[in-house]
């Protein structure tokens, strides 16, 4: 089957999206904690957070056009704070839940049944049932104008795991803890290591570790 980019243009729109969305196979599946400048929670789940930079310690996620209310985005704007907190088995079908159009007034804390938690140095919520929970400050965002997507980029002040996952070498080992993958929009997977691998030079075979 070839399918070609006037193919995947024709389709219905939510084949389409379905489509394009599994085709960059597993994601990271996190809930993006906030608040906003009045105090109320919001809990969304993301697929799109990614690695920027170690020095300093960055990260990223997509967030959609801002051409409807956005309450993820408004709140990172408005307070300059997010968390990041991996989903695990124990609770992707409430993260999942957040997924739904909830008013802004509304916290997907209490619908999905979570429980927020601070620290003194981040103003936004972690998940307490996250096993793995990232704390940043926002640093800067990037248009992307082709679909007016927005690239938020922000700067890691704290992390937070279990004792037994953060390995001699500083490889955080995140299926200990049961982190989880997500594919496509609802499809979510756990995973099972096949090897870590040496560091890769010109004319040398990489070993396992």
């Amino acid at each position: 089957m070839k399918i070609t980019n006037e193919n995947i243009l024709q389709f219905e729109k939510l084949f389409r999206t379905n489509f394009v969305n599994s085709l960059s196979g597993f994601k990271s599946a996190n809930l993006i904690g906030t608040i906003s400048k009045e105090g109320k929670t919001n809990l969304a789940i993301f697929s799109s957070v990614i690695h920027v930079g170690a020095n300093p310690p960055l990260i990223g996620m997509l967030v959609r056009p801002a051409s409807v209310p956005r309450h993820t985005y408004e709140n990172i704007k408005d307070t300059g704070y997010f968390t990041i907190n991996h989903i695990n088995k124990e609770i992707y079908k409430q993260a999942h839940q957040t997924s739904a159009r909830y008013d802004k007034d509304v916290s997907e804390f209490d619908e999905c049944e979570l429980t927020p938690e601070f620290t003194n140095t981040i103003k936004a919520p972690y998940v307490k049932e996250s096993n793995i929970k990232i704390g940043c400050r926002f640093v800067e965002e990037h248009l992307i104008k082709t679909n007016d997507t927005i690239f938020i980029v922000g700067e890691i002040l704290e992390v937070i795991i279990p004792d037994d996952v953060l390995t001699n070498d500083g490889y955080v080992d995140i299926e200990k803890p049961g982190t989880i993958a997500i594919s496509g929009l609802d499809s979510y997977h756990e995973t099972k290591r096949i090897a870590r691998l040496t560091y890769a030079k010109p004319r040398t075979k990489a070993k396992e570790l």
